[in-house]
């Protein structure tokens, strides 16, 4: 009987396992070395596995403390109180790692101490904090010493800075206002709001408007239908046309021959089609002309104001988080008596006549507008939309630059600024309207009733086209009677 010690057999080299295997055999012995050997290592590796059980986080302490305290720093020219939270917390070890001995599981090993500060900042502002390719924020980390947590949503619209001390803290939350303060000041940063009176409220208008752009462009009816037309019976694909050949019985016809009186049998489903490609019609190529002719005076679809967007501005303005949107409407509904007193409880209607160009003429224009006339002769509209910047301009919510430009009210019909074309150039920065002026010079686009004010937010728009309303005040509709 041999007997074979399983710790003292997995020392031997494999040599010896080699040589046990020609005894066992020489002996009369069936002896299976690679299952034996297979089996013994699948052994010793479970057994290793059993030792290395998963390990499992102990709790050193679960005590924290908090100590809360107002501190004051210095943000953006005012003073502000910003609440930092530290906190001692006991960071939890794995006890088999560390070799540290844990006595009733109530020593803590570690401590530290963690200062945040949060800042209001819009999506708006978070490249210009984060900086290209993350180059402003890392700086800002390494300097400061602090982590700089950005959101991960367009709808966030807080940053939070976390740092060891309060002092880097309050540092880095400065740096990072200036930042915010420098972005705001600049042309980098387009406005976001602004208050509005609509004129998209009367569909006659926005008709007018709608046929001003169809007639410049070229666009009818007819070439509606003609594309139209032309999309449904040019985009059958060759496969389509397979099926609905396939689909119709075989039909198979006799064919007699000039040189025999033989017969022969053809299937005619089987003769392919051939097809033509359509002939250009002279209304395509009218129309190709015109779209290279508007191409170069720089006119093009995307310059035209939307004519359920058509609006009056009174006031242009950037604000970066809810709160400054929360605070400019507030600013809006609380004005509305002195508004009302302005126009003297009595309703207004303006006038749009003609065309004319904001700083330029009609061979290089860059805004085409019509221009507004209150009817009557007043300026009760003029005083209305001058309590409303006073009002917001003493809430904080406007540039210097915006609060001591002169209100001139107009109607934007077409403007170079709003061009989608991908090249960039001097060139695409105006247009050649003297075409339109001499068609539309002076045209009467009618008498409208201003109903209310907008605080309207750009690049947004409600179910009807306008722009998103964040709040709004109404005009007077009726006369009153003394």
């Amino acid at each position: 009987m041999i007997v074979c010690s399983c710790r003292s057999f997995l020392r031997w080299p494999l040599t010896n396992y080699q040589h046990l295997q020609r005894c066992f055999t020489s002996c009369g012995f069936k002896y299976n070395l690679g299952t034996h050997i297979g089996g013994v290592f699948r052994v010793a590796m479970n057994r290793k596995k059993q030792k290395m059980v998963a390990k499992t986080w102990r709790p050193v302490s679960t005590q924290s403390r908090s100590n809360e305290g107002d501190e004051k720093h210095y943000f953006g020219g005012q003073v502000q109180e910003v609440k930092c939270t530290v906190s001692s917390y006991e960071s939890t070890v794995l006890a088999e790692d560390s070799g540290a001995e844990v006595v009733n599981g109530d020593e803590p090993l570690s401590a530290a101490q963690k200062h945040s500060v949060t800042v209001e900042a819009g999506a708006s502002l978070m490249p210009f904090i984060r900086g290209k390719g993350g180059a402003t924020q890392r700086t800002i980390e390494k300097e400061m010493g602090v982590k700089i947590i950005l959101p991960l949503s367009r709808k966030e619209d807080c940053l939070t800075i976390e740092g060891n001390s309060a002092e880097s803290v309050a540092r880095a939350s400065d740096r990072v206002q200036a930042i915010i303060d420098e972005a705001v000041k600049s042309r980098n940063l387009d406005y976001s709001h602004f208050v509005s009176l609509p004129l998209a409220i009367h569909p006659e208008l926005v008709n007018k408007l709608i046929n001003f752009q169809n007639s410049i462009l070229g666009i009818t009816e007819a070439n509606q239908d003609e594309n139209l037309e032309c999309d449904s019976s040019g985009n059958t694909s060759d496969s389509e046309s397979e099926e609905q050949y396939s689909s119709k019985p075989r039909v198979a016809v006799e064919v007699k021959t000039e040189d025999s009186n033989d017969h022969v049998k053809l299937d005619i489903t089987n003769i392919p089609l051939v097809s033509y490609s359509p002939k250009v019609s002279k209304s395509s190529t009218s129309e190709s002309k015109a779209s290279k002719l508007l191409a170069d005076l720089g006119i093009e679809k995307s310059i035209f104001i939307k004519p359920k967007t058509f609006h009056l501005t009174v006031l242009m303005l950037k604000l970066w988080n809810k709160d400054r949107i929360q605070a400019a409407s507030e600013v809006l509904r609380t004005v509305s008596p002195k508004v009302i007193d302005a126009l003297e409880s009595q309703p207004v209607s303006i006038r749009l006549k003609g065309l004319e160009c904001m700083r330029g003429s009609p061979a290089k224009a860059r805004v085409v507008y019509a221009p507004v006339e209150v009817i009557g002769g007043e300026d009760r509209l003029l005083r209305a939309c001058q309590v409303i910047t006073n009002a917001f301009t003493e809430a904080g919510l406007v540039l210097e630059k915006d609060a001591n430009q002169k209100l001139k009210l107009h109607a934007t019909i077409m403007n170079a600024r709003h061009r989608k074309s991908k090249t960039r150039s001097r060139k695409a920065d105006s247009f050649d309207a003297r075409t339109i002026f001499g068609q539309y010079g002076s045209e009467q686009w009618g008498e409208y009733l201003i109903r209310e004010a907008h605080l309207s937010q750009r690049f947004v728009f409600d179910d009807n086209g306008y722009y998103h309303c964040c709040a709004s005040i109404p005009f007077p509709e009726e006369m009153q009677l003394d």
